[in-house]
């Protein structure tokens, strides 16, 4: 968790020269829709979950797990598309 965080840190306090044009995003723009992306499938994921297997402990237990690596790869993913000038 803490080399997550550190991760973050680097990447929202990077400093980067963006082009004028408005098809670039930041990277805090990123981590904002990487954030809320994950809040609405851990939800699905916990209630899925639960449903399964009728734990709650467990369900949460997954929903978290899955929360934090589900985050970071979409973040990256986001970034490696930005890059991508196709269908820009």
């Amino acid at each position: 968790m803490i080399l997550d965080q550190m991760i973050l840190d680097k990447v929202a306090t990077q400093k980067t020269t963006y082009q004028k044009d408005k098809t670039s995003e930041k990277p805090i723009r990123s981590i904002a829709k990487a954030v809320s992306w994950r809040v609405v499938g851990t939800l699905d994921t916990l209630i899925v979950s639960y449903v399964l297997t009728g734990e709650i402990a467990l369900a949460t237990s997954i929903a978290s797990i899955d929360f934090v690596t589900k985050m970071i790869l979409y973040f990256f993913h986001e970034r490696i598309w930005n890059r991508i000038k196709w269908g820009k």
